[in-house]
């Protein structure tokens, strides 16, 4: 759908017309609007007082999640969830394709989640330590963790672009 015309050539051609006295054809070709459109605008403004445009919303789309406040305290909530657990979480009746557009508009990513649960944070930081103080050109990084395709547990959860999803997982097979 084009964009409607501006308000301040709106507010010129009716100017044109109610206080110069220019009749509405001769206000259509100096203006190139059309006269059906000039009349529309005349309606509009001895029905509302204004001749703004109408606001229009993309078709097909009905705007289901209205609160998002709400919605962004229930995503942070269920950030552990996948799309379509949220859906069936969610109050109403809602698809996890409407989820998915909705985390993106309020500016939250799908993550990894970091972690196991049967990490030993004292083991963790003795490790930092040591690494820390080896040569960059000797530290080699491989990544064996977690590659069971069985895995039950969803490795990826949501939150706020920017920052770290935190949540922690079996290592377990």
């Amino acid at each position: 759908m084009p964009a409607p015309y501006s308000y301040d050539l709106r507010q010129k051609v009716i100017d044109a017309i109610e206080l110069d006295g220019i009749p509405k054809t001769e206000a259509s070709q100096v203006f190139h609007v059309s006269r059906n459109t000039i009349n529309l605008w005349l309606q509009r403004k001895a029905q509302t007082g204004d001749f703004l445009p109408k606001p229009h919303h993309r078709p097909g789309n009905n705007h289901k999640i209205t609160d998002w406040e709400k919605f962004k305290a229930f995503a942070q909530e269920h950030g552990d969830k996948t799309a379509a657990q949220m859906a069936e979480l969610w109050d109403d009746d809602i698809s996890p394709r409407t989820i998915s557009r909705a985390l993106k508009k309020i500016g939250f990513t799908r993550k990894k989640t970091y972690g196991y649960q049967e990490r030993d944070e004292q083991q963790r930081e003795e490790f930092m330590a040591q690494i820390e103080q080896m040569e960059p050109q000797e530290v080699v990084y491989l990544d064996e963790a977690g590659m069971n395709s069985q895995d039950s547990d969803y490795p990826y959860g949501y939150c706020e672009e920017g920052k770290r999803f935190h949540a922690l997982k079996s290592g377990k097979r």
